[in-house]
């Protein structure tokens, strides 16, 4: 097996024989990947998983014409294998004008930023078993919650390299640590779930197990003996736990790939006023001990904090090096990659940046409304931003959280929803993506 301080020049050294083998250019990413998952239930161990392995992906250009291949074998023999039968593949492959590696002259050949996603540590099994026991002993005993779902507990820690024909070589190492527990609220046919969960890249930024359980069984129980709503136009309020769902869609719309297809709902939309004045979407791969925080991009491009909506005005796409040659512009740092396949474009750390209302302000004069809390389904047309989604949450009655409701509808279309979002003050960086609460005016509620 590599070691991390091998593991860049290991990437290296295939992308050096798949040059010496007939590839005009090629880079090559190396993910190794140690993981141990309990999980509990109803007091007692169910299952203990231990993942510990490595793969590598090979990409290669022989002249406008490419091919991808990966491996989990990384014996000599196995990479030889590999080199040949992608340089096989690549003499067979039609041409792409726009193929081919990043910019030389863009890589990120400085000193890159420490986001300080490794916190060097690590948790063993006893330990993640102790406090998955905890989380779901504590949701267990509220008052109302009937069964459990179970408990988990995780820890993991990778070493990503990356290296290409035109001297980039670096890695970095992650952490991850997660806790979640799920359980059952009342009885036979008027039985709620729900579940909390958490994820930190320190150990020592992980919820409390306590937390994690008590808030699954607060939010189980919550939800017991829901009605539905009448249907009508009414205010549509996303709880922090969905609301940064609404993020996705822009995302995937403003993406290089989805312009140049002409398969997005924003294709005429940059710097226009897509939302209200003085709301910004933010992405912030530097983000210390950020879930989704690099040092730089998948094709070794730099990566930097970008502001995607500035006072409510889309500032432009987001494109790895092939969409950005199609777009006749510049990549911008947002290539992600798996271990197979081509670049894509995507973000890192991602939030709507948080309002001046407080959350009581934000619902003080909806006489009636929705709180949502979950979605169900994907509903969401990206190339006319139609949005129609299966919902249960609480109705909102004189500014007022009330009874819960489920079995509802929610609908309407993305640029609109976009226009009459307000975001509340509360945000909170919990995960990848984050949002405050937010409230649309005027969606469309399928209720009885």
């Amino acid at each position: 097996m590599l070691t991390s301080s091998s593991a860049a020049a290991r990437a290296a050294d295939l992308v050096a024989d798949a040059v010496a083998a007939g590839a005009d250019s090629a880079d090559v990413l190396y993910v190794r990947d140690a993981s141990t998952q309990v999980s509990v239930r109803l007091g007692k161990l169910d299952d203990v998983q231990r993942s510990d392995g490595e793969e590598i992906g090979l990409r290669l250009f022989v002249g406008r014409r490419s091919a991808s291949v990966s491996s989990s074998d990384l014996s000599a023999d196995a990479m030889r294998a590999l080199v040949e039968r992608a340089v096989a593949m690549a003499r067979e492959a039609p041409e792409d004008p726009n193929a081919g590696l990043a910019p030389a002259e863009l890589l990120a050949t400085g000193t890159v930023p420490d986001v300080d996603i490794d916190d060097g540590g690590g948790a063993g099994p006893a330990e993640l078993k102790a406090r998955a026991l905890e989380a779901e002993e504590i949701a267990r005993a509220l008052p109302g919650v009937t069964n459990s779902e179970g408990a988990g507990a995780s820890a993991s820690r990778a070493t990503i390299a990356l290296a290409t024909s035109t001297g980039f070589a670096r890695e970095y190492t992650t952490t991850a640590y997660g806790c979640s527990a799920s359980v059952i609220a009342g009885a036979g046919g008027a039985m709620q779930r729900d579940y909390a969960s958490h994820s930190a890249r320190h150990l020592a930024d992980l919820e409390a197990a306590d937390t994690i359980g008590r808030r699954a069984g607060e939010r189980a129980t919550a939800r017991l003996n829901p009605v539905q709503l009448p249907s009508g136009r009414m205010p549509v309020v996303f709880d922090p736990r969905v609301s940064a769902g609404l993020l996705g869609p822009l995302i995937g719309a403003i993406t290089g790939s989805a312009i140049a297809r002409r398969t997005s709902f924003l294709l005429d939309a940059m710097g226009t006023q897509l939302f209200a004045p003085g709301i910004s979407v933010i992405d912030d791969p530097h983000r210390v001990r950020g879930l989704r925080s690099r040092p730089f991009d998948g094709e070794g491009l730099p990566t930097a904090r970008s502001e995607i909506v500035a006072d409510g005005r889309l500032t432009g796409w987001i494109a790895d090096s092939a969409s950005a040659r199609q777009l006749g512009i510049q990549p911008t740092g947002h290539a992600s990659r798996g271990i197979g396949g081509s670049p894509g474009a995507g973000t890192t750390n991602l939030h709507l940046a948080a309002g001046t209302l407080s959350v009581e302000e934000l619902i003080a004069d909806i006489a009636l409304g929705v709180w949502v809390i979950e979605l169900i389904g994907s509903g969401v047309n990206g190339l006319t931003g139609d949005y129609s989604r299966g919902a249960a949450g609480f109705a909102i009655r004189d500014g007022k959280l009330a009874e819960p409701v489920a079995e509802i509808t929610i609908a309407g279309n993305l640029k609109t929803m976009y226009r009459e979002l307000v975001p509340a003050s509360d945000l909170v960086f919990r995960g990848g993506s984050n949002a405050p609460t937010v409230r649309i005016e005027g969606m469309t509620v399928a209720g009885a």
